[in-house]
């Protein structure tokens, strides 16, 4: 059993990585990457993404797709505590030359499957990819335990390609991929529920014939549980419908829709570290 605590910690780390170097860069996107930094730290150091920072090409692996790719700070910032590449490119973050770029890069950066950013893609490469990997006609389920994960945003399930991925994947009985969706509940105009109301996320995707478990984001122990029974499920796809906090660990940011895509200041970095700090401390107690 991973420990939960552990990952705990490994997810405010990554939250104090991704505030630090949206800062530097001077542009960025904190607060989807920071709701998503507990789903991140337990698929990477949960034991549940099967991965080597040693060899990224290694074909046993998992595959994890970042679809909403301006949340890549979360990303590189799991990739560089496992190991892909060293810390210090972390803050070379949207840089001329550098390989991390505002969206993931697959020809730049070790560890990133796919380079994604223009939203609603993610899902239909996802399913593309598992209808490959598992190889022969559907609707047979696969005997081939790699899996394909793919982190979507709540906004971005807007967007028509979402549902037309959805419909593949059901159709084709793909039983090793597995949607998570960031249901932080904003996006870059504002609530959802005003720019276009998504109604009952894990409801729609039960009738396009996905197994949908809703879990509380932020809470590792309860992720682990989610992603070990969409392993176990084998009728077909899964959605994860992950309940987040948009600015998750930073006060100021929480809940804020204006955090979708702006850098903090020097000073509200040293705010925004005192307060991740302090959480990595309650969790030692």
């Amino acid at each position: 059993m991973p420990d939960v605590q552990t990952v705990e910690a490994t997810a405010t780390h990554m939250r104090k990585d991704i505030v630090e170097m949206i800062a530097e860069a001077g542009s960025g996107h904190p607060g989807g990457s920071l709701s998503a930094a507990d789903i991140v730290a337990t698929l990477y150091f949960g034991g549940v993404l099967r991965h080597d920072p040693a060899n990224p090409e290694w074909p046993e692996r998992d595959r994890f797709i970042l679809s909403k790719g301006h949340a890549a700070p979360v990303l590189y910032a799991a990739l560089a505590e496992a190991g892909y590449f060293g810390r210090d490119h972390l803050l070379t973050l949207r840089k001329l030359g550098s390989m991390l770029q505002g969206h993931p890069d697959s020809k730049k950066t070790p560890g990133v499957e796919v380079s994604t950013g223009s939203l609603g893609q993610g899902l239909s490469i996802a399913g593309g990819l598992a209808a490959g990997l598992r190889g022969g006609d559907h609707p047979e389920p696969s005997t081939d335990d790699r899996t394909v994960y793919c982190l979507m945003g709540d906004g971005e399930i807007q967007e028509g390609q979402v549902w037309e991925a959805a419909m593949f994947a059901a159709h084709e009985g793909l039983n090793n991929l597995v949607a998570i969706v960031d249901h932080n509940g904003l996006q870059i105009d504002g609530a959802c529920a005003e720019v276009m109301c998504l109604g009952a996320v894990a409801a729609k995707f039960t009738a396009f014939d996905w197994f949908a478990i809703e879990v509380d984001g932020h809470d590792v122990a309860a992720l682990l549980a989610a992603f070990n029974a969409a392993k176990a499920y084998q009728g077909g796809p899964v959605v994860i419908v992950a309940h987040t906090v948009k600015g998750k660990g930073v006060s100021f940011m929480e809940g804020d829709a204006g955090w979708h895509g702006k850098a903090p200041t020097a000073e509200q970095v040293v705010i925004a570290h005192r307060e991740l700090d302090a959480l990595t401390e309650g969790s030692r107690l």
